[in-house]
């Protein structure tokens, strides 16, 4: 991240410009900070204020703040900003702090807590922090609750956090263009008692569409139906980071989604509760064990696991069409088309014409076909074993035994024990020990520590370690 400070050294480049505001008003503001590309950032631990257990943001980061006589001071910038959704294309968006989403805010219970918003977009706009409990002049509705902020004028919201929870931020003003630009940002008030729901990895992220034509880079804004490309934090894969855990961590994922439908999400390998919603804390007694829960537009779900399985397990939306990128929606279906006399004629008009689709569309993830300039292929992302034929909202948690407490590194890809990976039949089962699987299939014992997690009762099921 860059800060003021750096800024005037040369260091970087400060999100917030002298044509914005005056020098004096410049020197009573808090630093406006950005952070330069879309890695995911491991959690800070706050420096000032009351103690909590920070957030990971999923190809994101968190905001820094600053304290001013017991109040807990931000600085978003609204401004036009660019957003590699994945390697190879990049996007044309508007967001907060030279991202998209903006940056995640992190609070206590009981925080006052006081948002400076400079507007550096050429319309007006505004801030409803979605889902919080607050003063209604402070609900950020331009026209019904405060004017619009004007282009290049700063307006101030303050607070107290009321309640612990997740929630989000978004303009409420212009909304349907604001919003389909890309511009929000999760918010996370976390408990006054910092060992209240505690878990080992908190990581959060949003919902995203966009309608982005082949070889433009701004999304449509009228667009109500047809996306064409689907993300967590605005990244599509393979561009989303993969979700570093240790084994036996308790594990929470906050999703909020601002999109135009509902998203069911579903993680492999594992079961998990609702813990949390827009609304706060879910009783324990509500709670029953899921692998996929829908969230539903403008909501947020906070979802716990304990990671007792080592792999790499994916965790994706399960409709389709949102685990693909760049679709055309008019492409007619070809399965069991005879397209051979077909291709040799086109190909005679348009040399580089090739038929697919006769047997299914997971060919076109292999095929190294040209594309327009800055778009992706609608199927894409290689594994250790080969294409893995996914793009969209599509992602990997990495469980392992080996990683530290506190590490969020990339461990690489998981290594199979021997007999715990399905193989190619060539007529004959491999012979099984005593220890074989009913399948035939050699299976190496469990290793004890693995069968230990296996029997632990399941941390924060009823709120607390």
């Amino acid at each position: 991240m860059v800060s003021r400070r750096e800024f005037v050294s040369g260091a970087g480049m400060l999100a917030l410009g002298s044509t914005v505001i005056s020098r004096a008003g410049a020197a009573s503001l808090p630093e406006a900070v950005v952070a330069p590309g879309a890695a995911t950032q491991p959690p800070r631990l706050p420096s000032t204020g009351r103690p909590f257990h920070p957030v990971v943001t999923l190809n994101g980061w968190s905001m820094p703040w600053r304290m001013n006589q017991g109040v807990k001071e931000f600085h978003l910038v609204a401004e036009p900003v660019e957003r590699e959704l994945a390697p190879g294309m990049r996007a044309r968006l508007w967001g907060y702090n030279g991202q998209s989403p903006g940056p995640t805010i992190e609070v206590v219970e009981g925080d006052r807590v006081r948002i400076f918003v400079t507007n550096r977009l050429r319309e007006k706009t505004s801030i409803h922090w979605h889902g919080q409990r607050l003063p209604n002049g402070m609900d950020g509705v331009s026209g019904l609750t405060q004017p619009a902020i004007d282009a290049g004028k700063t307006f101030v919201y303050e607070f107290i956090a009321q309640r612990a929870g997740t929630f989000m931020y978004h303009p409420h003003a212009d909304e349907m263009v604001q919003m389909a630009m890309g511009m929000y940002g999760f918010w996370v008030t976390h408990p006054k008692n910092p060992d209240f729901m505690r878990v080992d990895r908190d990581f959060v992220f949003l919902l995203n569409n966009f309608d982005i034509e082949p070889g433009s880079a701004t999304p449509k804004v009228n667009t109500m139906l047809e996306f064409n490309l689907w993300g967590f934090n605005s990244r599509v894969f393979p561009g989303i980071d993969s979700i570093h855990v240790r084994q036996g961590d308790r594990v929470r994922l906050r999703i909020g989604n601002l999109t135009m439908t509902n998203h069911p999400v579903h993680l492999h390998g594992h079961e998990v509760v609702v813990t949390g919603t827009d609304g706060g804390w879910t009783p324990p007694a509500s709670r029953w064990p899921e692998v996929t829960v829908d969230i539903g537009v403008g909501q947020m779900r906070a979802l716990e696991f304990d990671a007792t399985e080592p792999g790499d397990w994916s965790l994706h939306c399960h409709k389709s069409h949102h685990t693909m990128n760049a679709m055309g929606h008019q492409v007619p279906t070809m399965i069991g088309v005879d397209q051979r006399g077909i291709a040799e004629k086109i190909s005679q008009l348009i040399p580089d014409y090739m038929a697919m689709g006769e047997h299914g569309m997971g060919e076109m993830a292999e095929m190294s076909m040209p594309l327009p300039n800055n778009t992706l292929p609608m199927m894409t992302g290689e594994g250790p074993f080969g294409s893995v034929e996914m793009g969209g909202m599509f992602t990997v948690v990495k469980v392992r035994r080996e990683q530290k407490p506190g590490d969020y590194s990339d461990p690489g890809w998981y290594p199979h024990p021997p007999g715990t990976q399905a193989w190619e039949w060539t007529g004959s089962l491999p012979e099984a020990p005593s220890n074989a699987s009913a399948g035939g299939q050699s299976m190496p014992a469990e290793p004890k520590e693995t069968m230990e997690l296996k029997a632990r009762k399941p941390k924060g099921h009823d709120g607390h370690r």
